[in-house]
């Protein structure tokens, strides 16, 4: 069993947001998504989904858009992005998951969840814009999923929507002060999408490995993590 990642799917089946304006690159992406990921993941594998999933405001207009992913190849484990709107509580997004019959849709948020010899950890971070509340907030959510990572056991994979450097590349101090205390195995994040790309940082900083996993960036196609 393996475990793949791929970011920022910005599925609208339902509120039918194109993402095809940002570029040809998007046209009927959707399928070409399917397809290679059908052809990638195998049913026993776990993909990390780090956000912005969804074009959706409310939970009742992203059924089909989890529909499309339910029935995807493998475990999905499913964090927040900046654009996440329909995101609610753990007990009602396990709750919507269970009410229209997903079975391969987990979610997570300050929490970790355990598989195999990893434990995954997952917040949505911050960027260099965020006001400092916000990212005291933010870096206290993180602390949150990985202490209770620890206490699970394992290499710990951190996933955060946001980069955990600014546009210079250098690590935000507080996250990289953690990825040390937490030995933190790797990194994956998303939300860098188009000329953004150029900012990406996929190389091990310090003792983490960091990997962009925007899906535009892996040209929509899976990334095998372990």
């Amino acid at each position: 069993m393996s475990i793949y990642a791929i970011s920022d799917l910005h599925l609208s089946f339902d509120t039918q947001k194109p993402m095809d304006k940002f570029g040809k690159l998007w046209e009927d992406y959707e399928e070409r998504m399917k397809y290679n990921w059908n052809r990638i993941v195998k049913e026993n594998d776990l993909v990390l989904i780090a956000g912005d999933v969804s074009w959706a405001t409310y939970l009742s207009e992203a059924v089909e858009d989890f529909k499309f992913i339910d029935g995807l190849n493998g475990e999905k484990l499913i964090s927040k992005g900046n654009h996440d709107y329909w995101w609610e509580s753990l007990t009602k997004l396990n709750g919507f998951a269970k009410d229209n019959g997903f079975k391969t849709v987990n979610f997570i948020h300050n929490t970790a969840f355990k598989y195999e010899d990893f434990v995954i950890c997952a917040a949505k971070g911050y960027d260099f814009n965020t006001e400092k509340r916000l990212c005291d907030r933010e870096n206290i959510r993180v602390r949150l999923s990985l202490e209770e990572g620890i206490k699970k056991g394992g290499k710990i994979i951190l996933m955060l929507h946001y980069p955990p450097f600014d546009k210079s590349g250098k690590l935000y101090e507080p996250l990289k002060q953690m990825f040390e205390e937490f030995e933190v195995n790797m990194c994956v994040y998303g939300h860098l999408h188009a000329h953004a790309h150029a900012f990406a940082v996929n190389e091990k900083v310090e003792n983490t490995e960091l990997r962009l996993t925007s899906c535009d960036f892996l040209e929509f196609k899976p990334l095998k993590l372990q």
